[in-house]
């Protein structure tokens, strides 16, 4: 078993009573295709972007719940590791994990990447780009978020994500789509959604999401995502009320419901079309009684249950 994996083991009884501490093994080279789990351990982003700092401890903790998850299919899991940020070297920590995210998708994996500050968003989106080559099926990126996360700033951090894996793949000629569900109008300026209406981002704000619009906001979105062939979906928790993820950079004033979000991740999910997956923005030290963990770790399971059950994911 890959260390930071412990927990219940249930006594035998009649079906499969395992759970993923049980199962997860470290990946090999030549391992069957599964779900590879591969950390994030870094916030120099959130850093750089003025948040709280604590992310970095967030692939550790979000194995410590993950752990005790019951096991649904037969298909293999394994723990890929993590990749650290060094001295404050954000760049070549997203190099890194963007080359591990390559060779895992090429290898046929699901990857979960576990942050770790949002910056492992642009880090995903390259490894995707780079496991994509020479190929150029229309992308949509569909981010579930407070923020835009279109910033200019000097430094990348997490607040610029997404803007550089738009202007990226407009230098190597990838069809891209941006789709950001759950944005707060108290916190994202007019100018970043300037950048957002100049960008062509489809966007939801989170006071658009309650259960009474969410069947057409959902029939909304899957149009959206009709002609889309591959989705990069990354989740960062600041999109949930602080009441139920208080254990956040960035936590937030209103945020979309627990309720009202799986049901959106469940409509992405049935499309058929998520290759690559990451959780950002779990901080620790913030966490009270590891409610936001516990969340996370709930919404990584409910996805990947769900990819399986759809079917075949290697692009």
């Amino acid at each position: 078993m890959p260390s930071g994996w412990t927990g219940r083991v249930d006594p035998e009884t009649k079906g499969d009573s395992r759970r993923w501490h049980q199962v997860i093994q470290p990946l090999g080279v030549h391992d069957a295709p599964g779900t590879a789990i591969l950390g994030f351990v870094c916030d120099e982003g959130v850093r750089r972007n003025g948040g709280r700092v604590g992310a970095a401890m967030g692939p550790s903790a979000l194995r410590k719940m993950m752990s005790n998850l019951p096991v649904l299919d037969a298909a293999p899991l394994y723990d890929s590791g993590d990749v650290h940020c060094l001295d404050g070297d954000l760049e070549g920590a997203q190099a890194r994990f963007s080359s591990c995210v390559c060779r895992l998708l090429d290898a046929g994996h699901l990857v979960v990447g576990l942050g770790g500050g949002h910056e492992i968003a642009y880090a995903s989106y390259l490894g995707l780009t780079q496991h994509l080559r020479q190929s150029r099926p229309r992308v949509a990126i569909v981010n579930l978020d407070a923020h835009f996360d279109l910033r200019e700033q000097e430094l990348a951090s997490s607040g610029t994500s997404f803007l550089q894996a738009l202007r990226h793949a407009s230098t190597i000629g990838l069809p891209l789509d941006y789709i950001c569900i759950g944005v707060s109008a108290s916190a994202n300026t007019q100018s970043l959604f300037s950048a957002a209406q100049a960008y062509g981002v489809h966007y939801y704000r989170d006071d658009q999401l309650s259960l009474v619009e969410l069947s057409k906001r959902v029939e909304e979105l899957l149009s959206w995502l009709a002609n889309v062939d591959v989705i990069y979906l990354t989740v960062c928790l600041d999109v949930l009320p602080a009441a139920t993820a208080p254990g956040v950079s960035a936590p937030s004033a209103r945020g979309v419901s627990q309720e009202a979000l799986e049901l959106l991740l469940d409509a992405i999910v049935i499309t058929g079309k998520v290759r690559l997956l990451d959780v950002a923005e779990l901080s620790p030290p913030n966490d009270r009684n590891d409610e936001t963990a516990r969340v996370a770790a709930r919404l990584i399971h409910r996805i990947t249950s769900g990819i399986r059950k759809v079917g075949h994911w290697e692009v």
